[in-house]
């Protein structure tokens, strides 16, 4: 805990794990979680201070601006900038994330759920980390299924990320979303866990 304020959780997952799930299931329990993907999207359409610096890095054709006066934000742009290099992508992070620190931050809440919460050093916001873990393919058949894309691409993408070994390594709890585990009592063991109260 930090300065007698409640503790913070974070939880992570590689893609197909199915975290969101798990963040789905706590919210019926009363907890809210900040999830920084959506986050990190609502803030590059609506911070004047992240549309300034996200025009300077991509181009001016980062925003579309109206006749109403309204920005949109050119997704494709954005993209392709991003898929660019290495360096593109390490460059519009260094702007994204912590502005997205910062809102959860200021949001009130103390759960937030990041895929890249290593990789993008918010678990420095965080107490504890809890991760959900799911065999390989049984992640690529989710992420199949729900993206419609093929499991090559699926593959591809997971690679993409931390091991889930590396991140199991790393967290304080872990809740197996297999199919055959049930996913409530590892979530109240682990909430029992974290409660001060005994």
């Amino acid at each position: 805990m930090r300065n007698g304020m409640a503790m913070k959780i974070g939880i992570t997952g590689g893609i197909g794990s199915g975290k969101s799930f798990v963040c789905k299931l706590l919210k019926e329990r009363g907890i809210v979680v900040y999830d920084c993907d959506d986050a990190a999207k609502r803030l590059m359409r609506t911070s004047p201070t992240l549309r300034c610096q996200l025009t300077k890095l991509i181009g001016l054709d980062t925003y579309v601006h109206s006749e109403d006066d309204v920005w949109t934000l050119n997704k494709a742009v954005v993209a392709r900038f991003l898929l660019a290099s290495a360096t593109n992508a390490k460059a519009l992070d260094a702007i994204v994330h912590p502005a997205v620190f910062n809102d959860f931050e200021q949001s009130g809440l103390n759960w937030m759920e990041s895929a890249i919460l290593y990789e993008s050093g918010a678990d420095r916001l965080v107490d504890r980390v809890i991760v959900v873990t799911a065999p390989e393919d049984i992640r690529i058949k989710r992420v199949m299924q729900r993206d419609k894309i093929t499991e090559a691409k699926a593959r591809e993408w997971i690679a993409r990320q931390w091991s889930q070994d590396e991140v199991s390594r790393r967290a304080d709890y872990e809740i197996v979303n297999d199919g055959q585990q049930e996913l409530q009592p590892q979530i109240s063991k682990i909430l029992a866990k974290l409660s001060p109260c005994p």
